[in-house]
C-alpha cells in the first residue's frame, strides 16, 4: 500500500524529527533506510514510511503510517531495535510522536 494521507483515515501516522550534523545526514538517511527495509516493513502493522531530508542537512524526518498505535507500541518492544536504536542515537538526537490526520487538501 503506497503513502496516502487522507483526514480521518483510521490509522496512525508515526512522526520522527532527527536533529543531525549536517556531514551525517547520509549516513542518518542509509541507517534509516535500511532499517526500515529491512526490519519495520515486516512489522505487522506497517503500511509505508518515508524518509525526508532538509536542504541545509540538519535534519532528518520519518513520517511513517501504521494500522493502530498498539502496531506502533509492539515494534517498540522487539528486542532486536536495541542496537539498531544505538546506532541511531550515536548520529542524531530525536523526537517521535503519533498523529491523527484532521485536515487535508489536495489540488
Amino acid at each position: 500500500m503506497a503513502t496516502t494521507i487522507r483526514a480521518d483515515a483510521g490509522i496512525t501516522t508515526l512522526i520522527n524529527v532527527f536533529s543531525v550534523e549536517a556531514e551525517n545526514q547520509q549516513k542518518l538517511v542509509e541507517l534509516l533506510k535500511d532499517g526500515t527495509e529491512s526490519v519495520f516493513s515486516k512489522s505487522p502493522g506497517w503500511i509505508s514510511t518515508n524518509l525526508l531530508s532538509s536542504k541545509d542537512g540538519r535534519r532528518v524526518v520519518i513520517y511513517s503510517q501504521w494500522r493502530s498505535s498498539r502496531d506502533i507500541e509492539a515494534f517498540r518492544q522487539n528486542p532486536a531495535l536495541g542496537p539498531y536504536f544505538a546506532r541511531i542515537t550515536a548520529l542524531a538526537k530525536f523526537e517521535a510522536f503519533e498523529c491523527d490526520v484532521p485536515f487535508v487538501l489536495h489540488a
